[in-house]
């Protein structure tokens, strides 16, 4: 635009100064006398503006007429011409014919001919990127997979369609299973669109899967920054990824590493009681019990779990009973009415044979929430108590019937895991790890495992208690309840809850 209006000034300040000067000529008094070679020659100023102007007109024919003569030379050697440009124009009016043809049989639903119409309408157009496009669609819903992968390598060698060949090749390499060539073509394309959510959100799905934490948390944090992920679930994701890195390094024996991936995973995320748990443990490898135990309160503040108290009895294991249930007065009261916080309470009092204890601190949970590990605590209590023999098997039976409680469940599928992981084993899923109650009631050697997590003492006065005799315990009373068929289920005696 700037360029046009100098070129407009420029012609209009020629013209006004032509103008100019014709008009002074005509306006001089007397003629004009040119000398040339010794003979001088007079016009009148009129005669001269004339000759002038037939001058210039003369130059300008003379140059047009060497563009034309540089036209025919062009034509003779087999250049460009008004006639190849003709014949040009008609080949692409056919090509765009053949590619509206096949976009509209795409429409209808007849993949075949539109990938007949797209394959002619890149041999008719000088630029066929997207005939290329329009027949690997077609040719992807045709079936014809192999000639779509064609296609879309065509795709990928343009740099105008690069990327959409690439992410063509990403889905067929995706769908065909072959996740070492999809890792491969996901980087490339969130290399040439480090910004695209799709991109980014297949390229970190197979990272996990192929549990590259490292490279996985880059393209997290790289999703977080294009706004594709809001920050708390990217904190929370990456906390996911920095514990699964510690257990990584801590396999590999690299301790160093696997402690400040485990402290950074419990910075990013102080609610995530595994990440809880593996912090405390690292700073417990320091002698820094101390902070240990302020990481593991402010998990079970945010959210109680019985790893977190696993873990908060682990830091001082030669303890007695009575001292460790002083201890853990500092856990539970940073949620005193907790579920758990509650069933720890009468765990911990059974472990000091305070059975009345443990019943005040169980109070209705019998009821309000019957899982496993609440009644066979109930069971516990009334053996230590010195109820009958079938007081405590009716609530052993009760255990072994009633839903396993809490245990780590994946939000999109459901699966139960034994153990948290930061990928679902079943559906590959990261982050869906939840610590609630799964639908409907667990298997019972699954609920067996959930049973008095961290009752050290026996009831019948040995110095400890296995969880094998516990789960033993609940078995056998199992056995007896079937052996026993025509038996009815004896209620626990008034008062005993």
């Amino acid at each position: 635009m700037i360029w046009l209006l100098v070129r407009v000034g420029v012609f209009v300040a020629l013209a006004a100064a032509v103008a100019y000067g014709i008009g002074v000529l005509l306006d001089t008094p007397g003629g004009i006398e040119i000398v040339w070679d010794g003979r001088a020659y007079s016009f009148d100023p009129l005669t001269f503006v004339a000759i002038f102007l037939g001058a210039v007109l003369a130059l300008w024919l003379l140059w047009k007429l060497i563009g034309l003569t540089m036209a025919c030379i062009a034509f003779l050697t087999g250049d460009e011409t008004a006639v190849s440009r003709f014949f040009g124009r008609s080949r692409t009016r056919r090509g765009l014919e053949a590619l509206e043809g096949g976009m509209i049989a795409m429409a209808e639903g007849d993949p075949r001919r539109a990938l007949a119409k797209a394959e002619r309408a890149g041999k008719l157009l000088d630029r066929p990127e997207l005939a290329e496009l329009l027949a690997a669609q077609a040719a992807r819903a045709a079936g014809q997979e192999d000639r779509a992968e064609v296609y879309f390598k065509a795709l990928a060698r343009t740099k105008r369609t690069q990327a959409i060949g690439v992410r063509g090749l990403l889905d067929q390499a995706m769908e065909r299973g072959e996740t070492d060539k999809a890792l491969m073509l996901a980087e490339r394309a969130f290399a040439l669109r480090p910004r695209d959510a799709g991109v980014m959100t297949r390229l970190f799905d197979l990272q996990t899967g192929a549990e590259d934490w490292g490279a996985a948390r880059r393209t997290l944090a790289a999703e977080v920054r294009a706004g594709a992920l809001p920050r708390e679930v990217g904190a929370r994701r990456d906390a996911v990824l920095a514990l699964a890195e510690a257990r990584v390094a801590e396999a590999n024996g690299e301790h160093e590493r696997a402690r400040d991936a485990a402290l950074e995973a419990n910075r990013r995320s102080p609610a995530l009681a595994p990440a809880a748990v593996a912090a405390a443990r690292a700073l417990a490898q320091q002698n820094q019990v101390a902070k240990a135990e302020k990481v593991l309160r402010a998990a079970w503040k945010q959210s109680p779990h019985p790893e977190i108290a696993g873990a908060f009895a682990a830091l001082v294991p030669d303890e007695s009973p009575e001292a460790r249930r002083r201890r853990f007065k500092g856990l539970t009261s940073e949620n005193v009415d907790h579920v758990e916080s509650k069933l720890l309470e009468a765990e911990l009092a059974l472990a000091a044979e305070d059975f009345p204890g443990a019943r005040r601190a169980l109070g209705d949970l019998t009821e309000t929430r019957p899982t496993t590990r609440s009644l066979a605590i109930m069971a516990a209590v009334e053996r230590g108590s010195g109820a009958d023999d079938h007081v405590v098997r009716a609530w052993l039976a009760k255990a072994l019937s009633a839903p396993r409680g809490e245990a780590w469940t994946c939000d999109a599928c459901g699966t139960v895991h034994e153990a948290w992981t930061p990928v679902c084993g079943e559906c590959r899923a990261v982050d869906s790890l939840s610590w609630k109650q799964p639908a409907g009631a667990g298997e019972s050697a699954a609920a067996q495992q959930a049973l008095l997590p961290v009752i050290l003492a026996s009831l019948e006065g040995q110095t400890a208690t296995p969880p094998e005799t516990a789960r033993k315990d609940v078995a056998d009373a199992a056995e007896d309840a079937v052996e026993a068929q025509a038996e009815p289920v004896v209620e626990p005696r008034k008062g005993a809850a």
